[in-house]
């Protein structure tokens, strides 16, 4: 097993810092209901490293602390990259010679989020973490919805467009709506497609826990961080290679 602790200031002391907001005016005694919370926690040594007035009635805390958990690095289960990353030319390239054709990406913030921050990210050619986004690539041709778009909306213009895949991106969580809009997303596509005719269904945001796929009904889940050239990459190894295979048996003779 690794077993591993906590660093602060020496190795392995388990100090901790934690950030959150109380409902009570910014104050000593607020600091001290913060220590208070921080001690009840299970941490040691609880110091308030900083607290700040979120207007008249709420007081945004940092505070540091000493945790006795351990963690074992061998136990951890994580989502790994089942598929190489590729470079805008060799995406083009793969899409080109499997797909021969465009692949079609249509992408949406949907329900009432309103935050496109996430889409355009990865579908703008101005991209994120200095890539370009998937405007860029010659070989996929890219819809974006915008804002607030029904699931209804979001089918109907996947069925106009023929998708080949579906970019969701949610940042509004509150009481899990990026949850249930998720679920609600994936199952209208698999009420309103035959299973082998359906687009991909890719979604994402700050909140997402990527080994939710199955459960929320989608191919794949991405989280905060995620480059336009990873979900360039994940198409190109579902969709490429799906497509070429397809055509590969129908061309075989029997």
């Amino acid at each position: 097993m690794s077993i591993v602790r906590p660093y602060g200031d020496t190795t392995g002391d388990g100090m901790v810092q934690l950030s959150f907001t109380l409902p009570v005016p910014h104050s000593k005694v607020a600091e001290g209901a913060a220590a208070q919370l921080a001690t009840k926690m299970g941490l040691d040594a609880v110091l308030v490293a900083h607290s700040r007035p979120m207007g008249p009635d709420f007081t945004f805390f940092v505070v540091y602390g000493r945790t006795h958990h351990l963690v074992d690095t061998d136990a951890v289960v994580v989502v790994e990259r089942d598929f190489p990353l590729l470079t805008p030319k060799e995406v083009n390239a793969a899409v080109k010679e499997s797909l021969q054709r465009r692949l079609v990406v249509v992408g949406a913030c949907i329900g009432t989020d309103a935050h496109t921050v996430g889409i355009d990210a990865i579908l703008n050619i101005k991209g994120f973490a200095g890539e370009k986004g998937l405007e860029y690539y010659r070989e996929l041709r890219t819809v974006n919805l915008g804002a607030q778009v029904s699931v209804p909306e979001l089918v109907a213009r996947a069925q106009e467009e023929q998708a080949d895949a579906v970019l969701v991106s949610q940042v509004v969580t509150q009481r899990d709506a990026h949850l249930l809009n998720t679920r609600e997303m994936s199952a209208a596509f698999r009420e309103a497609y035959p299973e082998e005719r359906r687009p991909l269904l890719v979604v994402g945001g700050p909140r997402f826990d990527e080994s939710m796929a199955a459960e929320l009904g989608v191919d794949r889940v991405f989280a905060r961080g995620t480059t336009p050239g990873e979900v360039a990459s994940f198409l190109v190894h579902r969709l490429a290679r799906t497509d070429a295979a397809d055509r590969e048996s129908q061309e075989s003779p029997a």
